[in-house]
C-alpha cells in the first residue's frame, strides 16, 4: 500500500484570484483574502492526488468597497446565505511533467456542478526552515450563470455590462502536516 501525505495550502504564499469582462472591454480583478485546504497525495508524485478546498465569500476584495458589496449581495454570491465557496477534486491526472488535467465539485451558491482545472505544477523547494512546499498555478473558467448568478446591466451601445465567464487562477504553495 502507497504512503500517503497530506499536505495544507499556505495562505501566506498562495492567493486566489478572479477576472471577468466588464463592458466587454477590459478585466476587472478580484481576489479572496481568506480561504484554506489540503492535498492527499500518494507515493511520490501528485498523480491521483485528491485536493480539497474553502474560500471565505466575505473575504472577496476588488480593491473597490461598493462593488465589494455588491458581488456580497443576492445579485452574486448571497454570502449571508451562501458563507462559503467549496471545491473537491475527483481526478487529478497527470498531461506531462509538469501539467494536470483536475477534475472535481464546485459548489457556489448553493449550486455543486463538476468543472475541469488545469495545473502547472512548479516544483518543490525546502523553505530553509526544515519544511519542503511544493507549488502550484492552477487555472479555469467558470460560467457564473450556471450558478445562478444571472444579474447584469445593458450598456448604452446593447452590450452586457459583465461578461458571464470568470477566470479562475490560484497560487497554491503546500507544505506537508508534521505529525
Amino acid at each position: 500500500m502507497k504512503n500517503k501525505t497530506t499536505w495544507v495550502i499556505d495562505p501566506v504564499h498562495s492567493e486566489v484570484l478572479f477576472k471577468i469582462k466588464h463592458l466587454v472591454i477590459s478585466s476587472v480583478t478580484g481576489s479572496f483574502r481568506k480561504f484554506e485546504g489540503n492535498v492527499i497525495s500518494e507515493g511520490t508524485d501528485f498523480s491521483n492526488a485528491k485536493f480539497a478546498f474553502s474560500i471565505d465569500v466575505k473575504s472577496i476584495d476588488t480593491n473597490q468597497s461598493q462593488r465589494d458589496e455588491h458581488l456580497q449581495s443576492g445579485d452574486f454570491f448571497e454570502a449571508g446565505t451562501y458563507p462559503e465557496i467549496t471545491f473537491e477534486s475527483t481526478s487529478f491526472l497527470k498531461v506531462d511533467n509538469n501539467h494536470y488535467n483536475m477534475i472535481g465539485n464546485l459548489t457556489l451558491k448553493g449550486v455543486t456542478k463538476p468543472i475541469e482545472l488545469y495545473v502547472e505544477y512548479g516544483g518543490f523547494e525546502n523553505d530553509g526552515h526544515g519544511n519542503v512546499k511544493h507549488g502550484f498555478e492552477i487555472t479555469g473558467i467558470v460560467n457564473r450563470k450556471e450558478f445562478g448568478m444571472s444579474w447584469n446591466k445593458i450598456t448604452d451601445k446593447g452590450g452586457l455590462g459583465l461578461g458571464e465567464d470568470v477566470k479562475l487562477i490560484a497560487n497554491i504553495q503546500i507544505s506537508k502536516i508534521v505529525e
